[in-house]
Parts: structure tokens; C-alpha cells; sequence
């Protein structure tokens, strides 16, 4: 398992890809994009989201590398807006300012990658003539509530139309017969082994062919098939109240009096925002309607409005995409673009930051100090002093109104002047580490024999792995075919438990920051070998490129009903972390404590209507 990927090339820890220029275009899949890694980001592959040279000068400035007055070279450019995070809540606030104050107000974004879009990051990869794309972090339009008025306009304005997902999505024609499935490894189960039929088969069925003891076998099996009320003596409201303060695993220990030797089997589940078995709340994981031990409880629930679902084959990315195509002229061509054109629409990133543009953004920028030009009133212009680090050396910009879309937890070490209770709650989110991994495989013909589509992994490395949505849509297609290269998604969460979710969510950011590539890289190849070996899977020969988005910082924290105390939205931490300064606001989706783009827009929308109101414009 530690043989090199050949067909790729790594410096520093970028996979150059080679004779790009004379792929056809016209292939199925092929994307016509920048000529090389070298100069085009999504075709970078071995470790990238927060990778090495992203992140650092941030850690400096959260260690005091950057305390008291900050000298810098003044480039002398002004702006009306000046935006920290190029995410897409930091697009999306240069998009609402725009819209309300015309298309030649002078906006600057910054970002300390060397690719916009933030989590919502693009993957390609170039294989014998096509293009493959993957997403590397936001996933979908997807939420468990409605988008608000703001967030559908913004995704109208941009030609987004959710409601037409059913035409691209060819997953039902082209994986049909294949399910989901789980791997037994041999450390907890005695043996390695993928079971096909998973939510598909009878439970009993399913377990009765994996590698479980009788007594494991038998205790899964009765908690997925029994109806059986495990709080009889309480009444419904009651029975939520109480499982709202204890730990699904609590609940399955104590009272569905699971056997601890069962307990593994629930090791590997990822509920919403990384809460595990041990962190997340028991009427958390009833309310997913996937955790078993609930069906005889008689729960009541919440009605829940539909939401609507759009995938692209880059994720969100695209819509961070159609952002900068309505914001920056030249990066996609003169042509407004829609959720149809932008799949396969090359970008100049060289015309990102061009001056005769109204907005730029600019890259490999990090944002070390925002402080105030003295006291603004609403007639001042160079308010907000900005000093970001590009290239090892400090530059500064002004702006009218500045909008911070970065992270949270980093605010108060770049703005001294915020009061003591507003950098406390700026404090108090651990943001949930993710890793998104994508792995080009030259077909997909094990997962075809083994007759599944997902596999879900308790207690692997990465703890699950999937073949993504097939889609046809702008005239890009991905694989339709099990002899067709394909790039299977895996997720990683690293944790660990027994300590509280935020501690876990500490401890999983260090295993992420402390893994060198060449680690997950053989952690990949043995696993992904392990899993499909038997449907005839050699990772020696069918893994032909890697890209790892890494995520120490990634989703943003949401409270919960264990970890969290119970108080009024207005005194909640986000609420009084996001309160605007004189002339800068604070966008993201840390502000409204959910992990959804629809949150990044709002947050966005918000921070641009304290904006004005700052300069007495409304």
C-alpha cells in the first residue's frame, strides 16, 4: 500500500498535471479550463483546503504576532466596502452592497487562500483527455428550512433554480441495484468485510451476514426491529425533555440496554454538525429519523417545511463561481452565466484583482489587523484601516465600511478595539473539523460487484466513502458507466471520544493540522483496498490521483441541548459576537450558528444593512 501514485507528479505538495493544453475540449466531462495546477487552483490536488502556507499568519496573529500598532506599506487604494473571506457569505456581501449601491461602488475582497469560495471549494482532475469534477467542502443547496426571500433572490439573480434538480440527476438510471453498505474491520469485528443491503435488506438479514458475535448480532437486530417504548413511566413532552439531556449513547446504553460490545457499531455515525454517539443529544438523533431505538417511543415532533435540494458536480462552488462572474468582469468572459453555463466555464484568475475593476478580489491575503481611522461619522470616507499579509509583507487599504466574513474565533485578534463580551463570544464557537477527501479511481466496477454505492465505514479512518451524485448538466457528464473513471468522496471527522464536543472538535482540528499527506494518503489506499478488495479492487492499479480538503476550521458550530446552556436567543453567543463596530459589520455563517449557505447569505444581507445604516445611507 505504499506505492506512489505515478501519475502524479507532487512539488510541494501540488500535483502538476501535464500536455493539459492538447486535452480535446469537446469530451465528455472536459471542461476547458487554465492550462496547469500551476496557475489554475481546482486542478491542485494532494493537500489542499486549509493547507500548508494558508493558515499560519492567522495562528501568528491568534498568538499575539501582531499586537499593538501594526506598520505596513499603504498601497493607497480605497474602497467603499472592504470584505475579510472570500467565502461565500463574503461574496454574497459584496454582491448585496452592490445591489443596493450600484455596480460602481469600489469593493475589495480578501482571502488567505489561493482560491475563492471559501469551504465551497472546487476539484478537478484530468484524466486521459477529460475532466472530472468533485467538491471539496459545501456540499448543496440543502437545508432543513426554507431559504429566506434574500437567499432566493440571490440565487435567482444568479439563474439558480433548485426546483429543476430532477433534469441533471441521473443516479437512479445509472445506480440502480446498488445500495448502501457498511465494512466490518477485523479490529472491532473480528474480520474485514463489506455487506451490501444496508436500510435495504431486513435487518436481520443484514447482520446475520456480517461479522458479529451471536450476542452483537442478536442485541442490533432487536434494536432495529423492536418497537419498544424505553421511557414508558414518561409522557411525550417529557420524553424529549429527558432525551434532550442525555447522549444517544446514554440512551442506548441505559435504556435501550444495548450491550457495550454493540456500542462500536455506532462509533463511525456522524450526526449533523460531527456530533458522535457520545456527544450528540438522544432527541437529536430521534429527530434524524435514521438512529434506531426510537420507532416505539411515540415522539412527538416538529413539523418541518420542505426545503429544496440542488447538488452541482462542484458543490457549491458553483454558486460561489456565479458570484464572481456578476461581480468581476473577465474572470468568466462578459456573458452572465447560469447553473447551466458555469459548469464547464473556464476562469481567469489572473483577471481577479485587475484595477480598472470596481470589485477585485485578491487572493493569498491574510487579514491581520481592521481598526478605525479615529471616530467615523457618517460622512467619512477612509474610515477602516485594513492591513492584510500577502507575500510576507504587510499591506494596507482603507474602506468606507468593512465586512468581516472570516471566521469567528479569529475577529478579536485582528480587532483590538471590540469590547471584552464581544470578543468573548467571538471566542466561544470550536468550529467542527471536516475532511472531504476525493479519490480518482480509474472505474468503478468493484463498487458494481459488491453492489453498492456508499459505504458506510464505523470506526475507519475515513468514516464513509461514496460514489458522488451522477449528474448531466451544462454539457458536462460524469461517469455513466462502471468502466468510466469516477471520484469517490470520503469523510473524515476526527475526534475523540469521551471528551465534550467542543474538546472533541479541538482535538480533531490538532490530529488534522499534525497529519502530513503522505499519512492520509496511505490511510486512503489501505482502506479503500480493505473495503473493495473483494469486489476486485487493487489500489495499486485503480488510484490514479488524490486531493485532500482539509478542514481543521470547518463547519461553523451550532448549539446544542448537551454541551450548551439553555438561553435566550438574544443572549446566545453568536448574537452578541456579530454586533456591528461603528463602520465594520460581521458576516459569515459562525454569526448565525448554522452550517448552511443559506445562513452565509443572510449573514451577508445583514451585515451590508449595518453597513448603511453606519453611513446614514438608509
Amino acid at each position: 500500500m505504499d506505492l506512489p501514485i505515478a501519475r502524479r507528479d507532487f512539488m510541494q505538495g501540488m500535483a502538476v498535471a501535464t500536455a493539459v493544453g492538447a486535452m480535446p475540449a469537446a469530451a465528455s466531462g472536459q471542461v476547458g479550463l487554465a492550462p496547469d495546477a500551476a496557475s489554475y487552483p481546482p486542478l491542485r490536488t494532494g493537500l489542499r483546503g486549509q493547507y500548508p502556507g494558508s493558515f499560519e499568519v492567522a495562528h501568528l496573529a491568534r498568538d499575539g504576532g501582531f499586537t499593538g500598532p501594526v506598520a505596513a506599506d499603504d498601497t493607497g487604494e480605497h474602497y467603499d466596502l472592504v470584505v475579510v473571506g472570500g467565502g461565500i457569505s463574503g461574496l454574497s456581501a459584496a454582491w448585496f452592497y452592490r445591489k443596493a449601491l450600484g455596480p460602481d461602488v469600489r469593493v475589495l475582497v480578501l482571502d488567505n487562500h489561493d482560491d475563492f469560495g471559501g469551504h465551497a471549494k472546487r476539484n478537478e482532475f484530468r484524466h486521459e483527455g477529460r475532466t472530472i469534477l468533485a467538491y471539496g467542502g459545501t456540499m448543496s443547496i440543502e437545508t432543513p428550512f426554507p431559504y429566506s426571500h434574500s437567499s432566493k433572490a440571490l440565487l435567482a439573480d444568479l439563474g439558480v433554480v433548485p426546483s429543476t434538480y430532477a433534469r441533471y440527476d441521473r443516479s437512479a438510471q445509472v445506480y440502480a441495484g446498488l445500495g448502501q453498505g457498511a465494512f466490518f474491520d477485523k479490529e472491532h469485528f473480528g474480520a474485514d468485510r463489506t455487506v451490501a443491503g444496508m436500510n435495504r435488506r431486513p435487518w436481520a438479514e443484514f447482520f446475520a451476514a456480517a461479522p458479529l458475535t451471536p450476542a452483537v448480532r442478536a442485541d442490533l437486530t432487536r434494536l432495529y426491529t423492536d418497537k419498544v417504548d424505553y421511557l414508558p413511566a414518561l409522557a411525550p413532552e417529557a420524553k424529549v425533555a429527558a432525551l434532550q439531556r442525555m447522549s444517544y449513547a446514554d440512551f442506548l446504553l441505559k435504556h435501550a440496554r444495548l450491550r457495550p460490545e454493540s456500542l462500536p457499531w455506532f462509533a463511525g455515525m456522524a450526526f449533523r454538525n460531527n456530533m458522535r454517539v457520545d456527544t450528540c443529544p438522544a432527541y437529536t438523533a430521534a429527530r434524524g429519523g435514521r438512529s434506531p431505538g426510537f420507532a416505539g417511543m411515540a415522539l412527538p415532533h416538529p413539523i418541518e417545511a420542505e426545503a429544496e435540494h440542488f447538488h452541482f458536480p462542484d458543490g457549491n462552488a458553483s454558486i460561489a463561481r456565479l458570484l464572481v462572474n456578476r461581480l468581476v468582469p473577465g474572470v468568466f468572459g462578459p456573458a452572465a452565466l447560469d447553473q447551466e453555463t458555469i459548469v464547464r466555464a473556464p476562469a481567469d484568475y489572473a483577471a481577479l484583482d485587475r484595477p480598472d475593476n470596481a470589485t477585485r478580489v485578491r487572493l493569498s491575503s491574510t487579514a491581520i489587523r481592521v481598526e478605525h481611522l479615529g471616530a467615523p461619522t457618517v460622512l467619512t470616507e477612509k474610515a477602516v484601516r485594513v492591513v492584510y499579509m500577502r507575500d510576507g509583507k504587510p499591506r494596507s487599504v482603507t474602506g468606507a465600511n468593512v465586512i468581516l466574513a472570516c471566521f469567528n474565533n479569529i475577529i478579536p485578534h485582528i480587532v483590538p478595539e471590540l469590547p471584552e463580551e464581544q470578543k468573548a463570544a467571538l471566542r466561544y464557537p470550536s468550529k467542527v473539523p471536516m475532511q472531504y477527501t476525493n479519490v480518482l479511481l480509474r472505474d468503478w466496477k468493484a463498487w458494481k460487484a459488491l453492489g453498492v454505492r456508499s459505504i458506510s465505514a464505523p470506526n475507519g479512518y475515513h468514516t464513509s466513502a461514496s460514489l458522488d451524485t451522477a449528474m448531466a448538466i451544462g454539457g458536462y457528464a460524469s461517469a455513466m458507466d462502471p468502466a468510466e473513471p469516477v471520484v469517490v468522496h470520503m469523510v473524515r471527522n476526527p475526534n475523540q471520544p469521551g471528551l465534550s464536543r467542543k474538546d472533541q472538535n479541538r482535538a480533531g482540528r490538532a490530529d488534522m493540522l499534525a497529519t502530513p499527506f503522505e499519512t492520509i494518503e496511505r490511510e486512503i489506499r489501505a482502506q479503500l483496498q480493505r473495503m473493495l478488495g473483494a469486489g476486485g479492487f487493487d489500489a495499486r492499479r485503480d488510484i490514479l490521483a488524490i486531493t485532500v480538503n482539509r478542514w481543521p476550521h470547518g463547519y461553523a458550530y451550532t448549539y446544542d441541548t448537551l454541551g450548551d446552556p439553555d438561553m435566550p436567543d438574544a443572549q446566545r453567543p453568536h448574537v452578541i459576537g456579530r454586533r456591528p463596530l461603528g463602520r465594520i459589520a460581521i458576516a459569515n455563517a459562525d454569526a448565525g450558528a448554522a452550517a448552511f449557505t443559506n445562513v452565509a447569505i443572510d449573514e451577508a444581507e445583514r451585515a451590508v444593512q449595518e453597513c448603511l445604516v453606519s453611513r446614514g445611507l438608509t
